[in-house]
């Protein structure tokens, strides 16, 4: 299968028109929400994503309560009996930075210098931010205006994979397998995910989240979050001599034990980390969240049983002191599923190498909707969709990224079509 001039060109313009049009719907998920989808606005995505799913053609499309999607491609004919693979990406941005309001901005022929930034005067991005951006001198870079995230995470995995398939609609040429579609809600805070009905799902998935261009992802953080209650009792602070047990000055004291090496701006690569990322409270009770990472199940298990001794340590520390522990684990490293199904690997190194790239795997310093999918028995590496600095006012993608993990998509479809 060869993808023309013609092809490539169109895989372009389209993910770029259909980008720059998902990042303006506002579907910032929220943790303080009990309900799923969390946010009203993933709704009205996936409405707009319904209709288009059927203009390409789409069967059993279905938009759920939940505000799931899903869809259904019959393959290529003469392609009915081979495997059918799905596709996933997810609907919310997430709750670190506003997702309201996203103004995309293309820097044309970026020349290597600083980006400036119309809604932030005092923001810039630079190659010392991101050294992948000396990568990426020449091509066309998209933005936001600095007062928002950009939202490439993931509206740049939904726009690939839309284009992909209405490339397939334009070029019937072009053979793929059957391909089932998902759109997730609230995968950014790790809860969507759970509630996805696996019967309309296939045997194997990709999901199209995150990373540099070439990169595929095949392991992932084993995922712990500790929630602390620190239960004290307030004095009036003129008479609190040997009485007072200040809950939020203990819970700082506490928190300043974790070691500084061990957290997120002191760690790369394989090394795991403790992540403080809420503190609140007042002298009479106060409540910490973290987060445990790590690609070792035995080194998180270390991690905890450190904050567990901890505990022992303050309440002899402090008479009287209460402190509440309770951890949940989210999610498991993905490696030791995908390893058991290895053509689903060997088959997307492929689809890269076909789409002219160098094949990078990549270990995800996080997760994704495919590390729980995983575990529940459907294999699901993710491909890249080639954005960058996730999660931040400088978050950045190169429209040729948007073109590219679409051709990857595409040449995956194919691949599939041969192995019965």
């Amino acid at each position: 299968m060869e993808l023309t001039k013609e092809i490539q060109e169109f895989l372009l313009n389209n993910a770029l028109e259909r980008f720059l049009r998902y990042v303006k719907i506002w579907t910032t998920s929220d943790e303080k929400s009990d309900s799923i989808p969390s946010t009203k606005n993933q709704l009205e995505l996936g409405k707009i994503l319904v209709e288009e799913l059927k203009e390409l053609n789409l069967e059993d499309v279905v938009h759920d309560d939940l505000g799931f999607i899903y869809g259904y491609l019959p393959p290529s004919q003469g392609y009915e009996n081979t495997k059918t693979i799905g596709l996933i990406a997810h609907l919310d941005t997430s709750p670190a930075v506003s997702g309201k309001d996203v103004k995309p901005v293309i820097h044309k022929n970026y020349n290597g210098t600083e980006i400036r930034f119309a809604q932030n005067p005092k923001l810039s991005l630079t190659i010392n931010d991101s050294p992948n951006l000396e990568d990426y001198i020449g091509l066309d870079i998209i933005t936001s205006q600095g007062d928002t995230l950009l939202g490439a995470d993931d509206k740049a995995g939904i726009a690939e994979i839309v284009t992909t398939l209405a490339a397939w609609k334009k070029f019937p040429e072009l053979k793929h397998s059957p391909i089932k579609i998902c759109f997730t809600p609230d995968e950014e805070i790790i809860r969507g995910i759970h509630k996805i009905d696996k019967e309309k799902l296939p045997e194997v998935c990709y999901t199209v989240d995150g990373s540099k261009m070439g990169e595929l992802e095949i392991e992932c953080f084993d995922a712990w979050r500790a929630i602390i209650k620190f239960k004290g009792l307030n004095v009036h602070p003129g008479y609190a001599k040997n009485l007072m047990i200040n809950a939020i000055y203990i819970a700082c004291r506490f928190l300043s034990e974790l070691p500084e090496a061990e957290t997120p701006e002191h760690t790369e690569e394989r090394e795991g980390f403790f992540h403080v990322n809420k503190l609140q409270g007042t002298s009479e009770e106060a409540n910490a969240t973290l987060i445990i990472r790590d690609f070792e199940l035995k080194n998180n298990q270390r991690r905890t049983d450190y904050l567990k001794n901890l505990k022992k340590l303050y309440e002899l520390r402090y008479p009287g002191l209460k402190i509440e522990l309770d951890f949940l684990h989210q999610y498991k490293n993905m490696l030791k599923y995908l390893e058991k199904d290895k053509i689903v690997i060997d088959l997307a190194k492929k689809a890269i190498e076909l789409a002219g790239l160098e094949v990078k795997l990549h270990s995800i310093r996080g997760g994704t909707d495919g590390t729980i999918l995983s575990e529940k028995g459907i294999p699901t590496p993710n491909i890249f969709t080639g954005g960058e600095l996730f999660h931040s006012r400088k978050e950045y993608i190169p429209t040729l990224a948007l073109q590219k993990a679409a051709e990857v998509l595409m040449y995956l479809g194919y691949l599939w079509t041969q192995k019965l």
